[in-house]
């Protein structure tokens, strides 16, 4: 999947006049650089709906990351975090999933935020919020597939499904695989023999 950039706004009003004329399925925008601010996120989600967003700042404080998903943002990735993952948000957000770098993920998980509260648009799945693509990642984990693996079965990178594995982990509370594999069960995403009888697990 390529990657074609439209266009470069130096300011709020220009990005918006560039969004009428040109269109873009994604947007990745720095909401705290000068001529841009945390108003301008939901004045786009407002006019532009279909308009996916990755937000990309020097800042990973909780209280930035709130304001930044109540106000529409889809994706949210460092300035410092590196070009393949930067990438990989702005694929994963122009098909409609949720992306966020590990830096961002630790701050959802330290400051205890329930992203799914902030924002409702993702996909139900059982008691836990989580993407369609996630849901595709966990049924593949239990059924034994390393990352490298279901990276070559989902055309993603291994970076990026290692990302997604901690997404996941943070979102459902566990530690480890064994905790994929028993919310895969619990919630019927798997049946038991198929994790019980996969290739890397028939003695």
């Amino acid at each position: 999947m390529a990657v074609e950039i439209v266009g470069e706004a130096r300011s709020g009003d220009e990005l918006m006049e560039m969004l009428r004329t040109f269109g873009a399925d994604v947007i990745v925008i720095d909401f705290t650089a000068v001529g841009f601010n945390i108003d301008l996120l939901a004045r786009i989600k407002s006019k532009f709906p279909d308009v996916n967003s990755v937000a990309i700042t020097p800042d990973q404080s909780a209280q930035v990351l709130v304001d930044a998903l109540r106000s529409g943002i889809t994706s949210y990735v460092k300035k410092d975090c590196s070009i393949p993952e930067i990438i990989d948000a702005v694929k994963e957000t122009s098909k409609g999933n949720k992306f966020f770098c590990g830096q961002i993920l630790e701050t959802i998980r330290d400051a205890n935020l329930d992203v799914e509260d902030l924002d409702g648009d993702v996909f139900n799945c059982e008691a836990v919020l989580i993407s369609k693509r996630e849901c595709e990642i966990i049924v593949l984990i239990a059924e034994g597939f390393t990352n490298g693996q279901i990276a070559d079965k989902l055309f993603l990178s291994s970076h990026t499904v290692n990302t997604h594995r901690k997404n996941i982990m943070s979102k459902l509370g566990v530690k480890n695989t064994a905790g994929i594999v028993m919310y895969a069960v619990k919630t019927n995403l798997i049946s038991p023999n198929k994790f019980l009888f996969t290739a890397d697990n028939v003695l």
